[in-house]
């Protein structure tokens, strides 16, 4: 349909020849002028009320009584576009603008119907006139923004947004827009400014408490991005995406009890599954246990993500007569890595446009055995999908670290390093599957020489060092961190991926109320891979996070000779970074709980020759270990899969 509009909507054609218009206008009498204007002032009473119809009889009057008259066939355009009368609408315009080639208003409302009809160049070129003829118009300023957005003119929207609030900083609307900008544009913190403007306008406004918490979260702060999105959830109860997102943040929350998580997780699993009922109970046949198995991977993320960084091995180690892969992707972004995840994908489904149900259709319909959840409550959730059983066994993996809360997810893949049964079944809805060796399957990035000297045997000091994202650096973290380091004095701290400034004063704050200098602690600008992982050369002991411990860091350190110091809690995240470590026998880098956080961090970097010794072999250990092994990797997890078939037929 866009297409068909687009074709339409380039002319704009007026409905009567410009010079019979032209000449028509300077015919009108005022009489006739006063008369088309006391009608088009009955239909925008009407059109008020909701009465279109009636209105458009008065503007068609008004119309005939001042052929001539621009402001008649303006509101006869606005009418019709109301009414979805798009090409009686674009030729309402065309007569506006063949009486009055420079009317503003011609121009703006002519430019809405071409950005509604995907001709963005289009409504570009007509705003721009209108702006020439009106500068002063933050309508069209509002929606310039829109449209060169769509162009990919970002700085340019958000100075036409500005100059829109400078003439009427009071458009709520406005400054949600300059918040969804912002946070497009990557200046984090000018987002949270615009949606709490826009919030002192409209406080009770859903959209922009839930933009909110997402640039509270954006910048770092889990437990001050809960506060705005519970009170979007409150208007909007099934609000799946928000309550997902609310579930995910509490995660990252250091004041929240895995049971109380638990509790939580339960709440919206009941909640959804009521909403959206069981739809499929027949499947493909399942008598031949031995059978290739059709196994779908469902995510928004087959891009330079960490999820799909562990994914795509398997993937190449899949054993084709065993499975048969299909990828589901419904993400926007596409990289290189999205092109490397479809060759490996015997078949791909782009199904960014479908609703839950279409997609649950169409993975019914590919006769999927394993459909396989790689986003849990992260990113863009589908969990709806899941709630309709397209396939008979549901599990999900590598995602999301915890319970979806779903009774009809029937699996979550782990191992008991991460999640012991006694202690973590209990807090699951699915059955945990433990894989043999590890729930992670690691390939190094890149193969990177180490320097020959540690960091504390060039620089005389230790160097500490956070590479996990600025959500999970957390104000009981940023304390623990400063306790060890008081008691070594003349230590440093590294962080990297911290980039909003508010974010990195908190973490000075809390550092500082503890004796740590600023001048102890030094951000690094985010970076790509290879000098990301170069990082690593500057730093001796990396500081797990705290309650989210890190999984893809925890590697990444490991593999550049930088052990990590961790700890155990009550959740599968804040277990991740230990699991990885206990793999590798290297328990005494794990605190058995994070109030003994501290003892470990300052016992491991006071012993030099150890240290040494360990930095110059962790690589070899890492290669040499079951976490790098990705045939074996692959091999379990196909004997899982195969496993949980022939458990959900019996």
């Amino acid at each position: 349909m866009l297409k068909t509009l687009l074709n339409r909507l380039r002319p704009a054609p007026p409905t009567t020849a410009p010079a019979q218009i032209a000449a028509a206008a300077a015919a009108a009498s005022p009489e006739a002028v006063a008369r088309a204007d006391a009608l088009v002032v009955e239909g925008n009473a009407l059109e008020d009320a909701g009465q279109l119809a009636a209105a458009e009889a008065r503007y068609r009057a008004a119309v005939e009584a001042a052929p001539g008259h621009a402001r008649a066939h303006l509101n006869l355009g606005i009418v019709l576009a109301a009414r979805d009368d798009r090409d009686g609408a674009i030729a309402a315009y065309g007569n506006v603008l063949a009486i009055d080639p420079h009317h503003p208003f011609g121009h703006y409302n002519y430019a809405r119907l071409a950005y509604l009809g995907g001709d963005s160049a289009l409504a570009a070129s007509l705003l721009s006139t209108a702006l020439q003829a009106r500068p002063e118009f933050p309508q069209a300023l509002i929606l310039q923004a829109e449209v060169l957005e769509a162009l990919g003119r970002l700085p340019q929207a958000l100075e036409s947004l500005q100059a829109a609030l400078r003439l009427d900083p009071n458009d709520a609307g406005a400054w949600f827009n300059l918040a969804m900008l912002s946070l497009r544009n990557g200046s984090i913190e000018g987002a949270e400014d615009a949606a709490r403007r826009a919030l002192e306008i409209q406080p009770d406004s859903p959209a922009a408490l839930e933009l909110l918490a997402r640039a509270m979260r954006d910048q770092g702060f889990a437990r001050e991005a809960l506060a705005p999105l519970r009170k979007a959830i409150a208007h909007d109860p099934a609000a799946w995406p928000h309550r997902s997102l609310e579930l995910l943040l509490m995660n990252f929350d250091d004041g929240v009890q895995a049971s109380e998580l638990f509790r939580r997780h339960v709440e919206f699993g009941q909640a959804l599954e009521r909403a959206v009922p069981v739809r499929f109970e027949r499947y493909r046949d399942r008598s031949d246990p031995e059978r290739r198995l059709r196994v779908g991977y469902l995510s928004a993320d087959f891009v330079m993500h960490p999820v799909t960084l562990f994914l795509v091995p398997v993937l190449e180690h899949h054993d084709r007569s065993q499975v048969e892969v299909f990828c589901y992707s419904f993400g926007a972004r596409k990289d290189p890595v999205t092109g490397r995840v479809r060759a490996l994908s015997d078949h791909w489904r782009e199904v960014a446009a479908l609703s839950d149900t279409a997609l649950a259709d169409a993975i019914h319909a590919d006769g999927i055995d394993i459909l396989v959840d790689l986003m849990g409550h992260t990113g863009q959730p589908r969990l709806g999908v899941f709630c309709q059983r397209p396939a008979p066994v549901q599990v999900g993996w590598l995602g999301y670290l915890n319970t979806t809360g779903l009774t009809r997810m029937d699996f979550r893949i782990s191992d008991a390093r991460c999640d012991p049964s006694a202690t973590s079944q209990p807090l699951h809805t699915e059955r945990l599957w433990h894989l043999p060796a590890s729930q992670w399957g690691y390939e190094p990035a890149m193969e990177d020489e180490m320097p020959a000297l540690a960091p504390f045997e060039r620089n005389g000091h230790v160097t500490f060092g956070s590479f996990n994202s600025a959500l999970k650096i957390t104000p009981q973290a940023c304390r623990h961190w400063a306790q060890a380091m008081q008691q070594l004095p003349g230590s440093r701290l590294l962080v990297a991926d911290v980039v909003a400034e508010r974010k990195r004063a908190a973490i000075r704050r809390e550092l500082g109320a503890l004796g740590v200098a600023e001048d102890r602690v030094e951000f690094l600008p985010r970076a790509a891979l290879g000098d990301y992982l170069k990082m690593y050369h500057r730093v001796d002991i990396t500081f797990d996070s705290w309650p989210y411990g890190g999984g893809t860091t925890t590697f990444d350190s490991l593999w550049m000779g930088v052990p990590v110091v961790a700890t155990r809690g009550e959740t599968p995240v804040s277990r991740s970074a230990a699991s990885i470590l206990a793999a590798l026998d290297m328990a005494d880098w794990v605190a058995p709980s994070i109030d003994e956080f501290v003892a470990v961090a300052v016992a491991r970097a006071s012993d030099p020759a150890a240290l040494r010794a360990l930095r110059r072999g962790l690589r070899a250990r890492l290669r040499g270990s079951p976490l790098t092994d990705l045939p074996r990797y692959t091999r379990d997890l196909e004997a899982a899969f195969r496993q949980m078939w022939a458990a959900s037929a019996g």
